[in-house]
């Protein structure tokens, strides 16, 4: 009996173990994607996975930006700019106008995060340009000029200008909406959402960034993913709180910090804390606004620590595409002095020819004079 019991686990193995290996590539990937907010770690560990085994370059830019996007959501800032660089170095190796374009969008999300607004801006003007190339129709056209509008709406927002703000996030969504296999664009539709709630809050419009709010945990559902509803319920949080609700804010903040314990939020969790705190001590909680105040400082340390670095790596790169830059520059300016130096020799030696010439002709003609005269 023993022994058929063995012969039975290891036949439950070995097809356990053979399941494995027919997952499909594209199942893992689809795996990786949804889990990108939620379990950035189990994101990384399939696209390093799937990473090593790709020989196809847009395979390998797509698994490049999937890495980078799972570290922001770690706030990882310096291992993500490492990948989406791996990414444009690839990118230009391609004739491909989305990849291009989606690349470069990845670029400005990163600077953006990192607060260097006007490298953001400047990337996305050349994000623009291949953008243009993608035909019109195409639904990768709409959901890149849907990004594009998004992070400018971002970056107007962090200097607060909710304004201009609010007119960029409307045209993001509207592009959004033209997407036509709608799942695609869930996730992406409620961080847009709960940007448009901020706006409305700082213009003092409680209702429509309620509403907005809302729509944001809406999209958020829809795809499952509990850290964008978490960001969704801080933002309703923040109204119960102008309100004076703060049991009502407390009761989303523990739910929404419920939901993103898995995700290793940074920013997310440096919110959330922050507001714990502040409605906590609104209640006159001391004990549990010096908890929550600590836990919100010690990540907005971290954060702190981890902009710092990331801001050392865009340094290091920025250095070194300067000096690559020069080097072309001067190579650049080395063919132009070869070239003049033999464009003027080859002057010189024309000019040298005509001189030699004119001269003979002018031999030959006095010679001509000469005998003309000796004969007249």
């Amino acid at each position: 009996m023993k022994l058929i019991f063995k012969i039975i686990v290891l036949l439950v193995a070995f097809c356990n173990g053979m399941k494995a290996q027919k997952t499909p590539d594209s199942i893992l990937l689809r795996k990786a994607k949804l889990e990108i907010y939620d379990n950035p770690d189990n994101t990384i560990k399939i696209g390093e996975q799937l990473l090593k085994k790709s020989h196809d370059i847009k395979t390998s830019i797509n698994l490049y930006m999937l890495l980078s996007t799972a570290n922001i959501a770690k706030r990882n800032f310096e291992e993500s700019l490492q990948y989406i660089l791996k990414a444009k170095e690839l990118s230009q190796k391609t004739n491909d106008a989305r990849s291009q374009a989606g690349v470069l969008i990845s670029v400005a999300i990163q600077y953006q995060q990192m607060e260097l607004f006007n490298k953001c801006l400047e990337t996305l003007n050349e994000a623009e340009q291949y953008i243009a190339k993608i035909p019109e129709k195409n639904p990768e056209k709409y959901i890149e000029t849907a990004a594009s509008y998004a992070i400018r709406g971002m970056v107007y927002k962090s200097q607060s200008n909710s304004e201009i703000a609010l007119e960029k996030f409307l045209i993001s969504i509207r592009n959004y909406e033209k997407v036509p296999i709608k799942k695609t664009t869930y996730s992406n539709m409620s961080v847009v959402y709960y940007n448009i709630g901020y706006c409305y809050l700082n213009l003092n419009e409680i209702d429509k960034a309620q509403e907005s709010f809302l729509q944001s945990v809406s999209y958020a559902r829809k795809n499952y993913g509990k850290s964008l509803e978490a960001f969704a319920l801080k933002g309703i949080a923040e109204i119960h709180k102008q309100r004076h609700e703060n049991q009502t804010a407390i009761s989303l903040l523990l739910k929404a910090e419920d939901l993103s314990k898995n995700t290793g939020d940074i920013i997310l969790n440096e919110g959330l804390y922050k507001e714990l705190a502040e409605n906590y001590l609104a209640m006159g909680q001391q004990n549990l606004y010096q908890q929550f105040n600590k836990k919100h400082m010690e990540m907005r340390f971290k954060r702190k620590q981890n902009e710092l670095k990331s801001i050392n790596q865009v340094i290091d790169n920025h250095n070194k595409e300067t000096a690559l830059k020069s080097e072309k520059l001067k190579s650049h300016y080395r063919y132009i002095k070869m070239a003049s130096v033999l464009l003027g020799c080859i002057l010189i030696v024309l000019l040298l020819y005509s001189i030699i010439k004119i001269r003979k002709q002018n031999k030959k003609f006095h010679k001509e004079i000469q005998q003309m005269i000796r004969t007249s």
